[in-house]
């Protein structure tokens, strides 16, 4: 589907991750790439919905986790933009990581065993 900048494409192997993964994924990497800029307007959800063939709760259901994500910001009534995602992604994963410090710090971890932990947490993510 290609609409304007957006552009998704959905696996339907039996492997491939859950509709609004792909959905959401897809846009989170096009908004973090510049690809589609701040401001950019996304379509209605009942419109990608419609374009991607898939239900209406599963478009909203990306939506929703952009949005919590701060990739995107809706504005009641005039739609969903892409947001300045830079700034907040970075944001996100500082609060991550010091939420993640102090969890490790109060179960007596030491540095070495906190680094090997979250490296191997994102080794495993990323290297999927």
């Amino acid at each position: 589907m290609t609409s304007t900048n957006l552009t998704i494409s959905l696996d339907a192997s039996a492997g491939a991750e859950a509709p609004y993964e792909q959905v959401r994924a897809q846009i989170a990497a096009q908004a973090r790439s510049g690809r589609l800029p701040a401001g950019f307007k996304l379509p209605t959800v009942r419109g990608l919905a419609e374009e991607l063939g898939l239900a209406v709760n599963t478009v909203a259901k990306a939506y929703r986790a952009l949005e919590a994500d701060g990739v995107v910001e809706t504005r009641g009534r005039h739609g969903t933009f892409v947001a300045a995602v830079g700034d907040a992604a970075a944001r996100e994963a500082a609060g991550a990581a010091q939420a993640f410090a102090e969890r490790a710090a109060r179960l007596g971890l030491t540095f070495d065993e906190a680094t090997a932990a979250a490296l191997a947490a994102l080794r495993a993510r990323y290297q999927q």
